[in-house]
């Protein structure tokens, strides 16, 4: 896959208070899978409901990334397309994967995932590419 000008964003799941060292860690893991470099970052990504974690928080200003907070319905809409499944997330964000949910949902329509959830610690983490640009859809 020719990434080009895809924008790359790094999706993340944490349990609550997840260190900034994890979130990095498990960014790191992430796109070491997806073979990119940490450079190529553009967003990072979450749930809505993480907005108040320092860790995640702290990993973005990190990367120098704006943070994407994704709203509960957009992160369901994206988890359809989740490869990888945890029972307790499903339980407590009605998604299977609130990393992939959360990178799909923020890199757009036609995105698509090049790193399923990685764990470190206490975070996860899934890298999305953007996909088609917006009037390239037949």
């Amino acid at each position: 896959m020719d990434l080009g000008e895809a924008m790359i964003v790094a999706g993340i799941g944490c349990r609550k208070g997840a260190p900034q060292q994890d979130i990095l860690a498990a960014i790191a893991q992430a796109l070491q899978a997806a073979m990119l470099s940490p450079d190529r970052l553009d967003l990072i990504a979450t749930a809505a409901e993480k907005g108040g974690e320092e860790g995640i928080a702290a990993a973005a200003a990190a990367f120098g990334c704006p943070l994407v907070l994704v709203p509960p319905g957009e992160l369901k809409i994206a988890g359809e397309k989740a490869v990888t499944r945890s029972e307790r997330v499903v339980a407590l964000f009605a998604v299977p994967s609130v990393a992939e949910a959360a990178a799909l949902a923020a890199a757009g329509d036609g995105a698509q995932l090049v790193a399923p959830r990685r764990v470190a610690g206490m975070a996860t983490c899934a890298i999305a590419v953007s996909g088609d640009e917006p009037g390239e859809n037949p």
